[in-house]
């Protein structure tokens, strides 16, 4: 997953030649960038454990122990073989305070060569026009790299962390998420922390206009879960139709899904989110915000705001039908129909409690309601005000005027488990694009801008200092 804003026409370099980097340590990141963005680590090609013992490498060089790395092979999805990086940089000047854990992870997903704009291969880094192109740009190799050259860089300077410092990055975020849960449970004792900090959420941005949105900082995401609605039917001859049909009976099933709305829920962080948008927007859609912060049983300003395309998603679960299958022969009444159906459910919510209120919903005994795989319950981590200022210090070091707005990610990254299991996990990055020009994530032309890059290099050497300093 990758969701951020973006800051700054007027930050883009518009020159179509590739700039140099103004130091050793941009150089320095622009080879590691360079090399993972080559290194196609999609699923199914086993690329992730290359990247991850050449990251590896890159510690061991700048001074490491071999003791405290760690490439731990394990399986992603079914037959595919993976890896995660786990370092470990132990406090110079211990402190008593737990460790800190800094989050990425090295796979994307696939694109093909031919999908992309001529003179573009999402396996080919390239750099043009003010920008650095090719699969992961966005999604999340500028995490990984920017992440991996803060430390090599503040090793160098001969910073002395006052707690340890771990890295933890895993090689199936963008499937089944297994490296996420392995952290979270089996191999905690390498990742125990007091909270991480995930590269995989937060950032900023502005209009195409110039006109600043501001930086993000996701303290909380929506679980991803599945579920099967079901009709089966004895069938018969199609010349001969029944009073009951699987595929209607099924299709009027979703039509009552379809019109539905779950009850909205503001937490912690939605409310301070809302906040702050309500400020930006003095329109119906502001008055709404308002209306709701005032009173979060107004169903009616909720709605409103959910109707909202930059909203959708934020003031409650989601459940959409994806999949639809019924049906064995083009004279036969169907014996079997189903729809899959894809929730995105609110912090606090369990996902069995979603398939309960789905059954209910459609009210019919012969529409079978199942939820696919055992989908763990997400939890929001509360607004720590040493990260809130860590991070707000950060962006406004170098966007003075960027507003910071808590966040709830619609989708799921690797912080979840770990905030299941206790952990609170904040995205934190500070990178940056222009929206919606740059929401490329998962698409055709995914690219960052050069100075977005180089500037979160910095960001997390900033934030660091703040946190395992002093």
């Amino acid at each position: 997953m990758r969701h951020a804003l973006a800051l700054g026409l007027a930050l883009l370099s518009t020159s179509a030649i590739a700039a140099e980097p103004a130091d050793q340590w941009q150089a320095k990141a622009r080879t590691i960038y360079q090399h993972a963005i080559e290194t196609p680590t999609v699923q199914g090609r086993g690329k992730v454990p290359e990247l991850a013992r050449y990251l590896a490498d890159q510690y061991k060089a700048a001074g490491w122990a071999e003791a405290d790395i760690h490439v731990l092979p394990y399986d992603g999805d079914p037959g595919d073989h993976t890896a995660a990086l786990i370092v470990r940089w132990p406090a110079a000047k211990p402190s008593g305070k737990k460790p800190i854990l800094l989050m990425a992870h090295m796979d994307v997903v696939e694109a093909k060569a031919e999908d992309w704009s001529p003179g573009l291969d999402p396996f080919k880094f390239q750099e043009k026009d003010g920008y650095f192109y090719g699969r992961g740009t966005s999604d999340i190799k500028e995490g990984v790299s920017a992440v991996t050259t803060a430390l090599l860089k503040l090793r160098a300077s001969g910073f002395q962390p006052t707690r340890d410092i771990i890295v933890f990055f895993t090689g199936d975020e963008e499937t089944s998420g297994n490296g996420a849960r392995l952290g979270a449970t089996e191999w905690r004792k390498w990742t125990e922390a007091e909270f991480g900090l995930n590269s995989d959420g937060g950032g900023g941005g502005v209009t195409p206009d110039g006109r600043p949105l501001g930086f993000t900082l996701q303290t909380a995401e929506k679980t991803y879960a599945m579920y099967t609605l079901t009709v089966r039917n004895k069938g018969g001859h199609s010349s001969k139709p029944r009073p009951d049909n699987a595929i209607y009976q099924l299709a009027h099933a979703i039509e009552k899904l379809e019109g539905y709305r779950f009850t909205p829920m503001l937490n912690e962080t939605t409310r301070a989110y809302f906040t702050v948008r309500a400020k930006g927007d003095k329109g119906a859609l502001g008055d709404a915000m308002r209306a709701w912060l005032a009173n979060p049983n107004d169903g009616k300003a909720a709605d409103y705001i959910e109707a909202s395309a930059t909203e959708v998603g934020l003031t409650r679960t989601r459940c959409v039908a994806t999949r639809l299958e019924g049906g064995h022969a083009d004279n036969a009444l169907p014996q079997l129909a189903r729809a899959t159906v894809n929730c995105r459910i609110m912090p606090g919510t369990e996902p069995a409690a979603i398939r309960a209120e789905i059954e209910r919903l459609v009210g019919d005994p012969g529409v079978k309601v199942e939820q696919t795989g055992n989908p763990a319950m997400s939890l929001a981590s509360p607004l720590r005000p040493d990260v809130v200022a860590a991070y707000t210090a950060a962006v406004h070091k170098r966007h003075p005027d960027a507003p910071i707005i808590p966040e709830m990610s619609t989708g799921a990254s690797d912080a979840r488990p770990f905030r299941v299991a206790g952990m609170p996990v904040y995205g934190v990055d500070g990178s940056w694009g222009v929206i919606p020009d740059d929401e490329r994530a998962h698409g055709r032309d995914e690219r960052l801008p050069v100075k977005a890059f180089y500037e979160d290099i910095d960001h997390w050497v900033d934030m660091l200092t703040m946190l395992a300093g002093k």
